[in-house]
């Protein structure tokens, strides 16, 4: 038993809600605290839910806090309606929450990214998860690991057209990716929430790693 405690920033959506459910269920944490807009449906003795004005997160500087820090937040332009509002979400909160939590003593912070991030990218989504990829990287925590994951798994609360269309088409696609093409085969959002509890309490892994997708559907 560790006895660690974890900051949950995302904790409902599709990645998010199954990792604070790992973390309550997991031996190794005694508190999972989550920075949420409005009340969860649920409660549980080691969970902390704290709401937030993602606008003021300076003004709830002490109660972010957090061993180690899960960011699973994430939009979409189509959602966000502006490439700024979707910058704020993708950027500017996990980078705000990130530097926060480690003035307050956090060690490690995992972070959700996507397949494809690259902050020279031509495409705005993946440029703009390779810029808060990068800029984490400059907080200087004791341990920082990015998730990659392609096309997600799950039942989602909106609907999402083009991951609709990739989930319907998987079966015969998964034909042609082997090889080099094996990161882009669609993931579980179950498989993505796991791999970063079990990574987060590996003493086994170096303190920086990038883990792509097929990478991530390997870890036990």
């Amino acid at each position: 038993m560790m006895n660690r405690t974890a900051l949950v920033l995302g904790a409902t959506g599709l990645i998010g809600e199954q990792l604070v459910s790992f973390l309550l269920q997991s031996e190794e944490y005694v508190r999972v605290t989550v920075l949420v807009r409005a009340p969860l449906p649920y409660s549980h003795p080691k969970l902390y839910t704290v709401i937030v004005d993602f606008a003021r997160l300076e003004d709830f500087s002490e109660e972010i806090v957090g061993q180690d820090v899960f960011c699973c937040l994430g939009t979409t332009i189509i959602k966000a309606k502006t490439q700024e509002a979707f910058r704020k979400v993708d950027l500017h909160y996990p980078v705000q929450v990130g530097q926060i939590a480690k003035r307050n003593g956090a060690e490690k912070y995992l972070l959700v990214s996507s397949i494809g991030s690259n902050k020279i990218s031509r495409i705005y989504y993946s440029r703009v998860k390779g810029e808060a990829e990068e800029v984490l990287a400059a907080v200087g925590f004791d341990q920082y690991h990015v998730f990659r994951p392609s096309l997600l798994l799950g039942k989602r609360k909106e609907f999402r057209i083009k991951e609709k269309a990739g989930i319907l088409l998987f079966p015969f696609l998964s034909l042609f990716m082997v090889g080099p093409l094996r990161k882009y085969k669609p993931i579980g959002a179950g498989q993505v929430a796991y791999a970063m509890y079990r990574i987060a309490v590996s003493k086994q892994v170096r303190p920086y790693a990038i883990w792509e997708s097929d990478q991530i559907a390997n870890i036990q």
